[in-house]
């Protein structure tokens, strides 16, 4: 029987009662949990088998809830929330004292997202907490994009996955935390660099830390395939390499009409925002067919390609 359902009441009883929902953002499914439950978070790190070290992004359902949640909010930051939230951006922000240290990793900063999905955005509004909700998927894992993709990942672990369709971002939120009240990208994201330049000028790029992440995401390998996975210039030659070999491989725009390799093609109109929403779902495809690798090919580093390079160059980091 399958766990996917559009009833939100369901996804509101479950919830409400300490288990977890796969819920559907712009960005990715996330796996959540009422930020208050110790049963509930605890649950999604044992679920995702993700370490503790790691942190959660909570999800509210406006910026007014903001208040219940953070101490600080520098003016850059006000910025950013009335450009971009609802949206895919998450802040990092200084917390109240009220939000769990297993949530922060015992940071004194917590992750902060309203999230654009009008499901989850009704689903937060009728929810007398707010959700936690990292990507629901394993740990390191490929992140899901559609219901089907979450069910594969846990069918047997969770009652429900909130069914709001395809994931329109198809890639994480940008998130961005704040050094004496300067903004600093902690990870790259569905939201463009040049995006956030334009409100509220230059930032700083962290985006991978391996030892205590000060945000989600940081780390060197994520989102990855099963399958061996390389990023390369040049994937014909790439494809010569692997002669004789059962071959994917990801192409942004232009076809290589090569009969022996299993091609998937992420924008046949040149767009970097529908090849974005189509990452996830051609690397679960690939994934599932049995190849021995998968070669992706680099971006142009501007705009959403430099997010999509970033992605790729996780699930290829040996």
């Amino acid at each position: 029987m399958s766990i996917i359902s559009k009833d939100i009441q369901k996804a509101i009883q479950l919830l409400t009662n300490e288990e977890l929902v796969a819920i559907p953002t712009e960005t990715v499914y996330g796996l959540a949990g009422n930020i208050f439950s110790e049963k509930a978070i605890k649950s999604i790190f044992s679920t995702k088998k993700r370490p503790f070290f790691n942190p959660l992004i909570v999800h509210i359902p406006s910026t007014d809830s903001l208040e219940n949640i953070v101490t600080h909010i520098p003016e850059k930051a006000k910025l950013l929330a009335a450009a971009f939230w609802p949206g895919s951006m998450t802040l990092v922000l200084k917390k109240s004292k009220n939000i769990p240290d297993i949530i922060t990793a015992g940071k004194d900063t917590v992750a902060v997202r309203v999230p654009n999905h009008p499901l989850t955005l009704e689903l937060l509004r009728q929810l007398p907490f707010p959700l936690a909700a990292p990507s629901a998927n394993p740990f390191g894992s490929i992140s899901p994009t559609k219901p089907a993709h979450v069910e594969n990942y846990f069918k047997n672990e969770i009652k429900m996955v909130l069914d709001g369709g395809f994931c329109a971002n198809g890639i994480e939120s940008t998130i961005i935390g704040f050094k004496n009240d300067e903004p600093i990208i902690y990870r790259l994201g569905a939201l463009a660099l040049e995006d956030i330049e334009a409100v509220v000028g230059n930032v700083s790029l962290i985006n991978k830390k391996e030892v205590k992440p000060d945000a989600p995401g940081m780390l060197a390998r994520h989102y990855a395939p099963k399958t061996t996975t390389f990023l390369v210039d040049d994937v014909t030659a790439e494809i010569k390499k692997h002669s004789g070999k059962k071959i994917g491989v990801l192409i942004f725009k232009d076809s290589l009409k090569d009969t022996a390799v299993k091609e998937i093609i992420l924008s046949k109109n040149n767009s970097m925002q529908e090849a974005a929403s189509n990452l996830y779902d051609a690397m679960h495809t690939l994934d599932s067919e049995s190849l021995d690798v998968i070669i992706a090919e680099r971006f142009p580093n501007n705009g959403l390609g430099k997010s999509i390079n970033d992605r790729l160059q996780r699930a290829t980091f040996k």
